[in-house]
């Protein structure tokens, strides 16, 4: 089984795009973030039309969230975090896979910058509100994929220029740390679990020729809960997307599970 994380940058904008991306690799679950659409806009017949089914968490031109799947999910979720803003960023669902039940979270976190604003202070009570769903619904389910934009590169090796990143919102020591709390609590960064040092960038700015330089960094992740890791055969950061025409800034990213 594929399970994909995509920032799409606009669902009806790249539709033709991610349409070929179906077509061409044929991934069983994909979670898109920033689909930038309400709900009655999502375009349930493309992805119907191929054989997924929809669920969507969407946001008039901002934001928003949805997980296409060629099989039946459960238990669709968007209230784990009460948003004051009210904006939509996390979608849930359960997913039956060999005798085991799946919990799949799809995440947009909030960018955060500028830094020292209330953006930012909106992206820290977002990650703790998270860290705190996280400890209760693993306490529920041992099993817990978590996927999205996390908005948070990791590591110095995540980004091709650490030093003109050091007070941004995605690479802010407290925001990394945000990061480790929720790894600690018993998930592996499932592209570092394989690749100890390979750069993995999986966004390249639209401007400055970012794609074209690989001027990127790496901020759209999969978690997957310890006692899962050893059905994940690997991850692959698809970059055939972000060399289309028209594409988003970001590229899927999949995991395989046996």
């Amino acid at each position: 089984m594929i399970i994909s994380s995509w920032n799409v940058n606009s669902v009806r904008a790249r539709i033709e795009n991610i349409k070929s991306y179906l077509l061409k690799y044929k991934p069983d679950i994909v979670m898109m973030q920033e689909i930038k659409t309400e709900d009655v806009n999502f375009p349930y017949d493309d992805f119907s039309a191929m054989n997924y089914e929809s669920h969507v968490f969407g946001q008039k031109s901002y934001n928003g969230v949805a997980i296409i799947s060629k099989g039946k999910l459960k238990n669709i979720r968007t209230d784990l975090i009460k948003d004051k803003l009210k904006q939509s960023r996390i979608i849930s669902a359960e997913l039956d896979y060999k005798k085991k039940n799946i919990q799949l979270i799809n995440i947009y976190t909030p960018n955060g910058n500028p830094v020292d604003t209330e953006k930012y202070d909106y992206k820290k009570k977002w990650l703790d509100h998270l860290i705190k769903q996280l400890k209760s619904l693993s306490k529920k389910n041992p099993n817990i994929i978590l996927a999205g934009d996390f908005n948070i590169i990791p590591a110095a090796e995540d980004v091709y220029n650490p030093k003109s990143f050091e007070d941004d919102a995605l690479f802010r020591l407290e925001i990394r740390k945000k990061l480790r709390e929720m790894i600690n609590l018993g998930f592996s960064d499932v592209y570092r679990h394989f690749n100890e040092t390979k750069e993995g960038y999986t966004f390249w700015d639209y401007m400055r020729g970012a794609w074209q330089k690989n001027n990127g960094m790496r901020i759209d992740h999969f978690l997957v809960s310890n006692s899962l890791i050893d059905q994940v055969k690997g991850i692959n950061i698809n970059k055939d997307p972000r060399g289309r025409e028209k594409p988003s800034d970001h590229t899927p990213i999949e995991i395989t599970l046996t």
